[in-house]
């Protein structure tokens, strides 16, 4: 078994949620008390979320790179970033080790892909749903994107931030994404991807007949699938 190496902390909430289903997903392919051999670096959230707020991602870059650099030499044989907003400095971080960075965009245009889809709505952080990085990584796959109105966007980001974040789960909150689906689909969307690693903490397969794409699922599923390959 190979070693998964997980940016974490971006918030702890769903880094433990990281934690837990690519343990389960180990023991659920191989049994008996089989579980991940995984190295965590969990970084301050607060740093982090300061400096996304003054849209300073060189030195967010400077962080998770030294925090890669430090799970490299720990023995990892891949790298987790484990927040969608992050992968903006996936590139940086790409040119800082010498091991695979499982890019979390790349893996739900995969799971896409095999539902045959080529147009999904994307739920995020508000960085998520305006900057370009996760949007074009889709596109490169062919699949094209459609996010909630601007005024939803300020609301869904608050809820992520001021609510997720804080491990604090509303009906209320619930179903104002709910309602926000709905729309999504309504514009001709075939899915939906929950696409920050706190959303599915809120919402579920159980919550809407839309087909869901919960990144941290499909995310830690790829990490199980590298760790499980065979080393050449």
């Amino acid at each position: 078994m190979k070693t998964i190496g997980l940016l974490g902390g971006m918030s702890w909430e769903s880094s433990l949620n990281y934690y837990r289903l690519i343990n389960q997903g180990i023991k659920s392919r191989l049994g008996g008390f089989h579980s991940a051999k995984l190295i965590m670096h969990s970084v301050d959230f607060a740093e982090i979320e300061e400096l996304q707020r003054r849209d300073d991602w060189d030195a967010s870059a400077q962080i998770l790179c030294h925090a890669a650099k430090g799970l490299q030499a720990a023995g990892a044989d891949c790298l987790l970033i484990g927040a969608n907003t992050m992968h903006i400095v996936a590139p940086a971080i790409e040119q800082t080790v010498n091991i695979p960075l499982i890019h979390i965009a790349d893996a739900t245009a995969t799971a896409i892909q095999a539902q045959n889809l080529s147009k999904v709505g994307l739920l995020g952080t508000a960085y998520t749903m305006q900057k370009p990085f996760f949007k074009d990584r889709l596109q490169q796959h062919g699949i094209d994107t459609i996010v909630p109105a601007m005024n939803e966007q300020d609301r869904v980001h608050q809820i992520i931030f001021q609510e997720l974040c804080q491990g604090v789960i509303t009906q209320e909150s619930k179903q104002y994404y709910l309602n926000c689906i709905d729309k999504l689909i309504a514009q001709g969307t075939q899915g939906i991807i929950l696409g920050c690693t706190e959303i599915g903490l809120l919402i579920d397969d159980n919550d809407t007949s839309a087909a869901l794409f919960d990144t941290t699922i499909i995310h830690t599923n790829a990490a199980i699938d590298f760790a499980l390959t065979q080393i050449s």
